[in-house]
C-alpha cells in the first residue's frame, strides 16, 4: 500500500508560483507511475499532470502546458509540482495519485489511479 501527503498549497496572486510536494510511504514509490489531479468547486476532478516511474516521461493537461512542471524523487519518495504563471482558473485542491496496476500511457484517467492524498488548496486571486 501507498500513503501520500501533500504540502505547499496556498493563497496567491495571478502570475505567481507555486511548489507542490507529495510524499509517499513505502519503498515501492519508484515502481509507481504517480500523477497529479485537480478539483475545483463544483467541477469535477481532472487531470493536471503524470509523469513515468523514472521521471524521464512526463505528459501534460493543455491547460497546464508550459506552466507547470512534474517531477520526482525517488531517493526521498517524493512528486513534486511547480506551477509557474498562475491563473485564477488553476484555484483548485490539487490530489497526488500513484498508479501501481499496469495501463497504457498517458495515464490521464482518474480511474487508473488506486492511491490518492488527501488534498492541498491553491487559490489563486486576480
Amino acid at each position: 500500500q501507498a500513503q501520500l501527503v501533500e504540502s505547499g498549497g496556498g493563497v496567491v496572486q495571478a502570475g505567481a508560483s507555486l511548489r507542490l510536494s507529495c510524499a509517499a510511504s513505502g519503498r515501492t514509490f519508484s515502481n509507481y507511475i504517480m500523477g497529479w489531479f485537480r478539483q475545483a468547486p463544483g467541477k469535477e476532478r481532472e487531470f493536471v499532470a503524470t509523469i513515468g516511474t523514472r521521471g524521464v516521461s512526463t505528459y501534460y493537461a493543455d491547460s497546464v502546458k508550459d506552466r507547470f512542471t512534474v517531477s520526482r524523487d525517488n531517493a526521498k519518495n517524493t512528486l513534486y509540482l511547480q506551477m509557474n504563471s498562475l491563473k485564477p482558473e488553476d484555484t483548485a485542491v490539487y490530489y497526488c495519485a500513484a498508479k501501481t496496476r499496469p495501463a497504457g500511457w498517458p495515464a490521464t484517467s482518474r480511474t487508473l489511479y488506486n492511491y490518492w492524498g488527501q488534498g492541498t488548496q491553491v487559490t489563486v486571486s486576480s
